[in-house]
């Protein structure tokens, strides 16, 4: 997943993309606390994930208070 991508998309989708990434991070921290996480890496993907999105949404409610 890249900026461009989540520039794209309207606030709606990625208040609903966040979500699933919020679940994805909070399934991967059960999965290492019992040990079967095989994949440690997409632990640090989803948190980058999570950040990019948070970021888009804050340019988009910034730009939305700019034009008010």
């Amino acid at each position: 997943m890249n900026a461009q991508e989540l520039k794209s998309k309207t606030p709606e989708q990625l208040r609903d993309q966040l979500v699933a990434l919020k679940k994805e991070a909070f399934n991967l921290r059960f999965q290492q606390a019992t040990g079967q996480l095989e994949n440690t890496a997409r632990m640090r993907a989803v948190r980058r994930d999570v950040a990019r999105v948070n970021t888009i949404l804050n340019q988009k409610a910034a730009d939305a208070a700019a034009s008010k």
